[in-house]
């Protein structure tokens, strides 16, 4: 397996919930070797993170720290099955990544073609560059439509580790779905990227529940968008005066 140039989607103490500051992600990031780190706050519906000040303050953080790029973004909330998220396009146009999910806290979901047609509708925003946890079983989705939306919009789909921790209720849904997530991104020929999802610096760039995945599935590596930090870049839709 190669090893991964990036990790775009993690957490600081500012989402409320996470246990190191961007110094201490950055300098782990390096120390583990990767190009790129993302850190994408939890957007304002999530108790006890940001408010939208924080995002728009974030010029003040240099985009290189310890010999990496760090791409500073926020993880926008789906809130229901219109497809409405919780950030506004002027905040978002500060931000250097973006990344949508569900979270069940701040989730109105309805039946299974509405919550798909939600997120697809979040997939055709073009501000919206990746879909965090599709597969981890918040909402009941049609993942097949997810992916043939992933490869008409540029909308990159995320394959998350933390979905898969012991820890998580949902882990006997996220486990067969994120199986499925995987074939479903081989046949089509559509790529995807892994997401440690970290809460904490130790757990940056960690893939382990989700190597036995890939192997199960014979997935290629040459579909795997963090194996490439140049074809990473060059995958993510661009945003607005970025």
């Amino acid at each position: 397996m190669p090893i991964a140039q990036a990790d775009l989607h993690t957490h600081t103490i500012v989402s409320g919930h996470a246990y190191s500051t961007i110094q201490e992600m950055a300098a782990e990031a390096a120390r583990r070797g990767l190009k790129i780190l993302g850190i994408t706050e939890h957007a304002p519906s999530i108790p006890g993170t940001c408010g939208k000040i924080y995002f728009t303050n974030m010029h003040v953080v240099p985009r290189e720290m310890y010999g990496i790029r760090l791409m500073l973004g926020c993880e926008i909330n789906i809130l229901d099955t219109d497809g409405r998220i919780d950030l506004d396009d002027a905040t978002i146009d500060r931000l250097d990544i973006t990344i949508a999910g569900i979270h069940d806290i701040c989730w109105h979901g309805g039946t299974v073609d509405e919550n798909t047609a939600g997120m697809i509708c979040v997939m055709e925003n073009p501000k919206i560059q990746m879909i965090s946890h599709p597969a981890d079983g918040t909402a009941t989705l049609h993942l097949e439509e997810l992916v043939k939306a992933s490869r008409r919009t540029g909308t990159i789909l995320e394959i998350n580790n933390h979905s898969l921790s012991p820890n998580r209720t949902k882990r006997v849904l996220a486990e067969p779905n994120s199986l499925e997530l995987l074939r479903l991104c081989k046949r089509y020929e559509v790529p995807a990227v892994l997401g440690s999802d970290a809460h904490i610096s130790f757990q940056i760039a960690d893939y382990d529940r989700i190597r036995p995945l890939l192997q199960a599935t014979e997935f290629p590596d040459a579909l795997i968008l963090n194996y490439d930090a140049d074809r990473l870049l060059a995958t993510l839709k661009p945003l607005k005066g970025n």
